[in-house]
């Protein structure tokens, strides 16, 4: 890319997890039997009246509030019209000109570099239904014939609009992750990529290095995960790269991103906000949130995943784990109950990012699914740092926890993997190895540490691997000096 810099921004549109739809009462429902959640309302029959959802509007002021944005005190609805199959009413209420969330921010940081990127407007619409093409991959050109899905119509949609701050595929990729992390942590999404309940939609153009206009954009449609975000935006990048070098112009359109082919292809050509033909929507009022409502919201929010982040630094946790942590806040506060508990930070770091989160995915299992408690980690971690208890033994142990099997304690007993913490008896096995090893001991007396380790193994074969590793290599040096 030398000599070229690109410039990207992206609108993320996040499903909200109401119990019903944005302006009927038709359930919020994953994968329900096609055309069978929906009423006269999120069709589109004539007559029909839409009713806000004031659980939606809750729900993307705590998004724009998390974000920094302004709130606008009025805000109103607008009709954009347009004409696709998924869309019942051949219009969609969404916000235009005067959007209830506007100027905001939100940091990332690629490898150690922070950059501020804008938030233009959080807007909120609805949702449309969902086409399915049959044959030819699931694309339209070349399908056998489509079938639509009005399930999905009318649910509350939040739609995040970034300012063109982005620079790079993996800034953009970063960008889209601590969206998600956001709003996972407000509660109001469950922000699944492959369920559609997040997904990007990607701005892209370039120009020469140094110049201040804009290059012409492409909008790359319907990103559902952060790996195809970046690819797509690399794609993009390289292939606009290549039109203008070779001395063709770029053509605004939108494209649509092959995970298969890895390219971008031609879907239509880009709409302009004067071809959807705004106007206020008739059947709803003009909104007002108040000073205290906003306020409300305010004070409700919980700790973000930057607060979150920068606590866990102050606690010493690696930057890895405080990442894994803020990404995930029902781990991360399971972590938090843990060490106010009396456990140790960095063991419990290592066994809830590293154990647990891999026993959650495995067995594609909830935390609330397993038995385990703050007061466990608690233990194990006590265990650990007093010697009864191996760091391997304790990740067996904690997948007992996990499985149900009784509380640490409990678990390391019934599987005999408590150490022998008896003095006695480690000292007469440190012995007994000198006697069978002594050349080796003899060794370690003349200062070759190198078979310090030999010696412990020794030991640790000699009691079943339950000897406390550390006191029998501080009891052979201990000989070996005296």
């Amino acid at each position: 890319m030398s000599g070229w810099e690109a410039v990207v921004g992206i609108e993320t549109h996040v499903e909200l997890q109401t119990a019903s739809k944005m302006f009927c009462g038709c359930p919020v429902v994953f994968g329900a039997e096609p055309n069978t959640t929906t009423c006269p309302v999120c069709l589109g029959l004539p007559g029909a009246m839409p009713v806000p959802n004031e659980e939606a509007i809750e729900g993307i002021l705590r998004i724009g509030t998390a974000l920094d944005c302004e709130i606008a005190e009025h805000s109103v609805f607008h009709r954009k019209n347009y004409f696709y199959p998924d869309l019942p009413k051949n219009y969609q209420i969404s916000q235009y000109d005067v959007p209830i969330c506007h100027d905001g921010s939100v940091e990332i940081d690629v490898d150690g570099d922070a950059s501020v990127i804008g938030i233009t407007r959080v807007h909120m619409e609805e949702d449309t239904g969902k086409s399915i093409h049959v044959g030819e991959g699931g694309r339209i050109h070349g399908a056998e014939h489509s079938l639509v899905d009005f399930n999905r119509s009318g649910v509350p949609l939040v739609e995040i609009v970034s300012e063109p701050d982005l620079r790079s595929p993996e800034q953009a990729r970063e960008y889209g992750a601590e969206l998600q992390r956001i709003v996972r942590a407000l509660g109001v999404s469950d922000v699944r990529l492959e369920e559609g309940s997040m997904r990007f939609d990607a701005n892209i153009s370039v120009r020469r290095a140094g110049d201040v206009e804009y290059g012409t954009r492409t909008e790359v449609k319907n990103v559902n995960s952060l790996r195809s975000l970046q690819r797509a935006i690399a794609h993009e990048i390289e292939r606009q790269i290549g039109v203008l070098e070779s001395g063709e112009p770029v053509v605004q359109e939108t494209r649509h991103w092959s995970e298969d082919l890895g390219a971008t292809t031609l879907m239509r050509s880009k709409e302009e906000s004067e071809d959807y033909r705004y106007f206020l929507e008739p059947d709803l009022v003009p909104m007002r949130v108040d000073a205290s409502w906003q306020a409300r919201v305010r004070e409700a929010l919980p700790e973000l995943p930057a607060a979150r982040r920068a606590r866990y630094k102050g606690l010493g946790v690696d930057r890895r784990t405080a990442a894994v942590l803020a990404a995930a806040p029902d781990i991360a506060d399971l972590f938090d109950a843990a060490v106010s508990a009396g456990a140790d930070v960095r063991l419990s770091g290592i066994w809830v990012t590293g154990e647990l989160v891999a026993y959650l995915r495995a067995g594609d299992r909830a935390l609330d699914e397993t038995a385990v408690e703050p007061d466990h980690l608690a233990e194990l971690s006590a265990m650990v740092t007093g010697g009864r208890l191996s760091a391997t033994a304790a990740k067996e142990v904690l997948g007992g926890v996990l499985d149900g099997d009784g509380s640490p304690g409990e678990v390391a007993a019934a599987r005999d993997l408590l150490q022998i913490t008896d003095a006695g008896a480690i000292e007469s096995a440190v012995a007994a190895v000198i006697g069978e090893h002594a050349d080796a001991f003899a060794k370690l007396r003349e200062g070759d540490e190198k078979v310090l380790g030999f010696l412990v193994g020794q030991v640790m074969r000699a009691t079943g691997g339950k000897a406390d590793p550390r006191q029998v290599s501080e009891l052979l040096r201990s000989k070996a000096g005296g």
